[in-house]
C-alpha cells in the first residue's frame, strides 16, 4: 500500500508536479528522489534535421530533471530530516565525443546543474548526489555498435548506486574503473585528445520520421 505508480511523460512538467504532490500527500513526504530519465541519439550539427533531436535530448535529459526535483525541494527542506536528490549523469558528460554532441552536452549540463543545486542546498539536510554511469548493460546500450569497456550489469550498478546514495556521495562514477578512465580523459591535453578520438566510432543518428 506504500507503492504508487504514475505513467508520466517527463517532458510534461505539470504532470510531473501533480504526480509529486499526489505522492507526498499519500506518503507524507519523500526521502529520496532519483531523476534518471534519459535518451541518446547520434547527432551532427551540420544536419538541420538534427536540431530537433538536440532539443528532444535536452528536454528529457536536463529540463525534465529540473522539473522532477522542483516540487520536492521545499518540502524536503521543511522535513528537517536527511534527504537525497539523485541526478543520473554519465561519463559521456566528462568529454565531448564525436557524433554525440547532444548526449554529451546534456550530461555535462546535468553534472553542472547538480553541482549548482548541491551548493544551493549546502546548509540544509538535503544532499545532492550525482551518479555518472559508464557503460551499463541495458537495452539502450545494446544498440551501440562499438566496444564498451568495463560494461557493468544493471543489477550491480543498482547496488553500487544505492550504496553511494545512502552515503550521500556528492559525485560517483560507476564502475570505479570507468572513474579512473574518466579522470585520465579529463587530464588529456586537447591536441592529444583530438588526435585519439577524432576517428572514434559514432553513435547512429535517429532516423527521420
Amino acid at each position: 500500500d506504500r507503492h504508487h505508480c504514475y505513467a508520466v511523460d517527463v517532458r510534461d512538467h505539470a504532470a510531473l508536479a501533480r504526480a509529486a504532490q499526489d505522492f507526498m500527500r499519500a506518503c507524507g513526504g519523500a526521502d529520496i528522489v532519483i531523476a534518471s530519465a534519459g535518451i541518446s541519439y547520434g547527432t551532427l550539427t551540420e544536419r538541420p534535421e538534427d536540431l530537433s533531436v538536440f532539443e528532444s535530448v535536452f528536454a528529457t535529459n536536463v529540463n525534465a530533471m529540473v522539473a522532477t526535483f522542483a516540487p520536492f525541494v521545499a518540502p524536503m527542506k521543511a522535513q528537517g530530516t536527511p534527504c537525497r536528490l539523485v541526478a543520473i549523469g554519465s561519463v559521456a558528460g566528462i568529454r565531448g565525443m564525436r557524433g554525440a554532441g547532444a548526449y554529451c552536452a546534456s550530461k555535462a549540463a546535468v553534472h553542472s546543474y547538480a553541482e549548482s543545486l548541491r551548493l544551493e542546498l549546502k546548509s540544509t539536510k538535503v544532499r545532492v548526489v550525482t551518479i555518472a554511469p559508464g557503460y551499463i548493460d541495458t537495452p539502450m546500450t545494446r544498440n551501440n555498435r562499438f566496444p564498451m569497456p568495463f560494461l557493468m550489469p544493471a543489477e550491480r550498478f543498482a547496488a553500487s548506486a544505492a550504496d553511494a546514495i545512502a552515503r550521500g556521495d556528492s559525485y560517483r562514477v560507476l564502475p570505479w574503473q570507468m572513474g579512473v578512465a574518466a579522470r585520465l580523459l579529463r587530464a588529456l591535453p586537447n591536441p592529444l585528445f583530438d588526435l585519439v578520438f577524432s576517428r572514434a566510432p559514432q553513435k547512429h543518428r535517429k532516423e527521420a520520421a
